[in-house]
């Protein structure tokens, strides 16, 4: 398969964490370019890791016709006017989550996508690991039994983080946005459906731009089954995924971010418990090589832009229950 050939919007650190790596030891994707408003950081980064092209705008980089995808990390709040402006320049889109800031915002860049006919996908890079697909398996052979509730935490304490674009409700700051969105998207994949109501409880700080430094809540589905889940960024670290049914339970832990020697799960059923893994996968090397055969047209999207849009839509009423202090309803 011909490489895709990518360009980086920005010079976020999750680019050079885990991203850019990523990309380099993907088989199928050849980092051509870093763009940077100042493109002394540009070149810099792209030196560092041995890419060939800088660009001292975003824009110079979208009209780059040897491009042919982008990777957009920048914060939440320039997520939908990168992403169409991509679309329109012919470029497919692997864009940060949360998507958007809204599912209205969600919707215009899945639009324009289409339009364009260029591929958008969001950056939920576990979702892409292969103990997701192995959760799956178990839970469709019943060997759990049904699910019957689901349990979730994601935390960290980054509280005393100075000048942090998450400390901006503006931008789409808050634990919400931030972390909570992980969990969230976890419960969905794994019943299948969309969920009826949610109710969360948080903690909005003045000290940190008033955005949602924590919050707990429950995303009520169909048939009595529902996720209670806490998540934030003014705790000790979490990060636990468990799935409860009737005759036994699957456990992830760390859930959302797995490293490459812990990325295993355990399943318990009737007092019997085993391990399985670890497997030692990238899952960011996993998302691209994905990314890549949906774009060659090898494979169909695991998670189409219409699965990002009904995210956002979950997660903009659990930030509206949290502000009103209600229980919010979601429509069918």
């Amino acid at each position: 398969m011909k490489k895709l050939r990518w360009g980086m919007l920005g010079a976020a650190n999750i680019g050079d964490r885990d991203v850019i790596p990523a990309l380099l030891a993907s088989e199928t994707a050849e980092l051509l370019g870093i763009a940077s408003r100042d493109l002394g950081k540009a070149r810099a980064k792209a030196d560092r890791y041995g890419v060939p092209r800088a660009y001292g705008s975003y824009e110079e980089l979208l009209a780059d016709p040897d491009i042919e995808a982008v990777y957009i990390p920048l914060p939440n709040h320039l997520h939908k006017p990168w992403t169409i402006a991509a679309a329109q320049a012919g470029k497919h889109v692997l864009c940060e989550k949360p998507l958007a800031l809204t599912a209205e915002e969600a919707r215009e860049m899945a639009d324009a996508c289409r339009a364009a006919g260029v591929h958008l996908a969001e950056a939920f890079m576990y979702r892409h690991h292969p103990r997701i697909a192995r959760v799956k398996e178990i839970l469709a052979s019943g060997e759990i039994g049904p699910v019957r509730a689901i349990q979730a935490a994601f935390s960290y304490n980054g509280a005393g983080s100075k000048g942090d674009i998450r400390h901006v409700a503006e931008w789409g700051g808050g634990g919400l946005y931030d972390v909570g969105c992980y969990p969230l998207s976890a419960a969905r994949w794994i019943m299948g459906t969309e969920p009826e109501a949610v109710t969360v409880r948080a903690l909005f700080s003045p000290e940190h731009g008033g955005v949602d430094m924590m919050a707990s809540g429950l995303v009520e589905f169909p048939d009595g089954v529902a996720m209670s889940f806490d998540c934030g960024m003014w705790a000790a670290d979490r990060n636990r995924l468990e799935i409860v049914g009737s005759e036994g339970r699957i456990v992830l832990e760390p859930a959302f971010l797995p490293g490459l020697e812990n990325d295993g799960l355990t399943v318990e059923v009737r007092g019997s418990v085993r391990k399985e893994g670890p497997y030692g996968v990238n899952a960011y090397v996993v998302q691209a090589d994905r990314f890549a055969r949906v774009v060659r047209g090898l494979e169909p999207p695991a998670y189409p832009a219409e699965d990002a849009v009904a995210g956002m839509r979950l997660l903009e009423a659990c930030l509206a229950s949290a502000k009103r202090g209600e229980r919010i309803r979601l429509g069918t």
